[in-house]
């Protein structure tokens, strides 16, 4: 038996298990992916200041987001596509947070619906909103995320048109997946994630799925999908998003310090500096590079979480420690889910809240809320 000891585990026994074409799609950056890669390296290269001779006893990991009580500074982000890395994965994964006491935010581009997380789930969850060019749409996914009770939205404002993923284009990526011989072939060597598939009728983008007229089968509805992503996003759209939104507002896809300012000024509760994981623009700085400089232009006046990177607790703590209120995690829990289903995402988590608990204490701290640059090499 696989002994699982950290997120490169989970990424391993992912690969194996599903299918190339959606393992490619989460584990990919745009272009040279140069983006992707320094993401991690940035938080690799930061060093951690140890301290001895501390009472470490009684140690927290508990926080806040946006108001709401955490178990530790994580939230797990919103992905597109999820159910394909497992069957009916956002369900899985929503379940898994809500059990360990972190927010999970659905994907506009989820294949379960903002409806079947919410009838699988008892605590309310995050949606993540792209504006469409099809403003009807997107106002009406703002209805049914109110509906479905949904505590807060992420405005997503980096994806206005699609980063090139050369990977996605070489595997032919759909869902669900066409049978072409070498996806046929894919499948073959995937009989635990064919045999959970074959479980479930979701298969297709649910929030998507019998609420567009004019889109009756995959193919009208993959053209209404690529087009849709709406060039004309600006601050002002962020203005029509809050008139029709009046829970939490959070904007995503900040890596800038103008961008920063601008968005802190807007009436939002929290930004995300985030580069989409490298998937958009690729030779962006790393996210964690501009971190420290967002924060000190606006961590008075907005509440600034992270993400773009994050692949275990350690890194967690390094976020924290440069300002950031909290984090979100991407592919790691992504990669438990493909690896293990709901036990894998709930794997992750454990294994980050236990390096996020023990790097805090061999810090010196015992509060992850006193935890700052004091912590950090810098």
């Amino acid at each position: 038996m696989t002994v699982v000891t950290d997120v490169a585990d989970m990424q391993a026994l992912a690969r194996r298990r599903v299918p190339k074409m959606f393992y490619d799609y989460a584990d990919t950056g745009s272009w040279t992916q140069s983006t992707y890669r320094e993401n991690e390296a940035a938080l690799q290269r930061q060093k951690l200041r140890q301290r001895v001779a501390c009472n470490i006893d009684n140690r927290s990991v508990k926080t806040t987001m946006i108001g709401q009580d955490v178990t530790m500074p994580v939230a797990l982000a919103p992905v597109g596509l999820t159910g394909m890395q497992r069957a009916d994965g956002e369900i899985l994964a929503a379940q898994a947070a809500e059990e360990f006491g972190v927010p999970f935010t659905l994907s506009t581009m989820s294949v379960c619906s903002i409806e079947d997380v919410a009838e699988n789930t008892k605590n309310p969850f995050w949606f993540q909103l792209y504006v469409m060019r099809d403003r009807g749409f997107s106002e009406n996914l703002m209805q049914r995320a109110t509906a479905a009770g949904c505590s807060a939205l992420v405005l997503t404002l980096d994806l206005q048109v699609l980063g090139q993923r050369h990977k996605d284009l070489k595997n032919g990526l759909s869902t669900p997946p066409k049978p072409k011989p070498h996806v046929l072939l894919d499948l073959a060597f995937k009989p635990r994630w064919c045999w959970h598939m074959l479980q479930t009728k979701r298969r297709q983008f649910g929030n998507i799925h019998g609420h567009v007229s004019g889109v009756g089968d995959m193919t009208s509805l993959a053209e209404w999908t690529n087009s849709q992503f709406d060039p004309t996003l600006d601050w002002s759209s962020v203005e029509w998003v809050k008139s029709h939104w009046k829970r939490k507002l959070i904007l995503k896809g900040i890596n800038d310090v103008e961008d920063a300012k601008i968005a802190a000024d807007v009436g939002a509760d929290a930004i995300v500096v985030s580069n989409h994981g490298g998937r958009q623009l690729d030779g962006a700085l790393a996210s964690y590079e501009v971190l420290q400089d967002i924060v000190d232009a606006v961590g008075d006046k907005i509440e600034v979480h992270f993400d773009s990177g994050i692949r275990s607790g350690q890194d967690v703590f390094k976020a924290v420690a440069m300002g950031a209120k909290s984090t979100y995690i991407g592919r790691a829990f992504i990669y438990g889910l493909g690896a293990m289903g709901k036990e894998g995402v709930s794997k992750v988590l454990q294994m980050m809240h236990k390096e996020l608990d023990v790097t805090m204490g061999l810090c010196g701290e015992t509060d992850i809320k006193k935890v700052g640059r004091h912590n950090l090499v810098l």
